[in-house]
């Protein structure tokens, strides 16, 4: 089968052997994948977690139909429409544990159903189960204007949340979010971001900051978070490492917290993929959480399509089609 392999000169699409489901594994005919930041980091070579390295079919996120089942799979049957992630998506067929997948919705296509899987397990997790959001708490999501920022907007919006903020560098992304549940958009570049958070809150700051940035924004972060506030990391594109101030971390008694899937184990993560399915799953159903598609690109042209990612002015889900 084609396969979207790296080597030892880089990505490339390479022919590879169809895996054979074993245990609770499903065999998977990919017919659209979802691009993600993770991606082009493993695309160059760099580890993701455990995975990445020569060898590796890139890609962690899909939507197809059930081809076969391992022997102790359950909940779907051969033929069925639907959508997860994991490792290995960039193929013509892939495996999925049964547990670590949903049923892709009946108005949906594939095209729409590969942008969601990432983002609904991430930030129901990030927003809801970590961040315990509640009614008429303020949220600000840093790094809004990715697929999943803009999910964890209208997650927070869904939740009863009275304030959503986002956070985005692009003037144009920024301009947008209000389409995707922001009251308010922020540069987070823009040393004055505090100051426009803290007058939407009338002084006291958010409840909840769900951060995909982190690096030189930690220490406005701890600033932007009210007494007893909640800050959940789940991402670095500010960096890996940077100044923290511990002194305003406890003065606000803040509670910080990292969350990555990269070391949970398959039953913490099936345990996410249930959660989601269980509290806002009608809400994917009628379409009220969904994602905006910015390209969609033929398999062939995949390396096209990390080249647009990498230009870093698209808005939403970058997604590519697998004859």
């Amino acid at each position: 089968m084609k396969a979207y392999v790296y080597g030892p000169e880089g990505a490339r699409i390479s022919d590879v052997a169809q895996p054979k489901p074993k245990g609770t594994q499903v065999l998977v005919r990919v017919r659209a994948c979802g691009l993600n930041r993770a991606d082009t980091g493993m695309r160059k070579g760099h580890a993701h977690g455990a995975a990445g390295g020569v060898g590796t079919v890139l890609g962690m996120e899909w939507a197809g139909e059930v081809a076969e089942l391992g022997p102790d799979a359950k909940g779907v049957k051969v033929g069925d429409r639907i959508m997860g992630s994991g490792s290995a998506a960039f193929a013509e067929y892939t495996l999925a544990d049964h547990g670590r997948l949903f049923r892709a919705p009946s108005n949906m296509n594939f095209e729409e159903a590969a942008t969601l899987p990432v983002a609904l397990a991430t930030m129901h997790n990030a927003v809801v189960t970590i961040g315990g959001v509640q009614p008429g708490q303020a949220v600000l999501i840093q790094g809004a204007s990715s697929g999943v920022g803009l999910m964890a907007m209208q997650i927070a919006r869904l939740k009863g949340a009275r304030l959503v903020i986002g956070s985005s560098t692009d003037a144009y992304r920024r301009g947008r979010l209000k389409e995707y549940g922001a009251d308010l958009a922020v540069d987070s570049s823009d040393p004055k971001w505090v100051d426009e958070v803290l007058k939407a809150t009338n002084g006291e700051g958010v409840d909840l900051i769900v951060d995909q940035v982190s690096g030189k924004v930690a220490n406005q972060n701890l600033a932007a978070t009210k007494v007893l506030g909640r800050i959940v990391n789940v991402g670095r594109l500010g960096g890996t490492h940077a100044d923290f101030n511990f002194d305003l971390h406890a003065a606000r008694r803040i509670s910080y917290i990292g969350v990555t899937f990269r070391t949970r184990t398959i039953e913490e993560v099936r345990a996410i993929f249930e959660e989601v399915r269980k509290d806002i799953w009608g809400a994917v159903e009628s379409r009220k959480l969904q994602l905006p598609i910015d390209k969609v690109y033929p398999f062939d042209q995949i390396d096209q399509a990390f080249e647009h990612m990498e230009a870093n002015k698209h808005l939403g889900k970058i997604v590519v089609t697998v004859p």
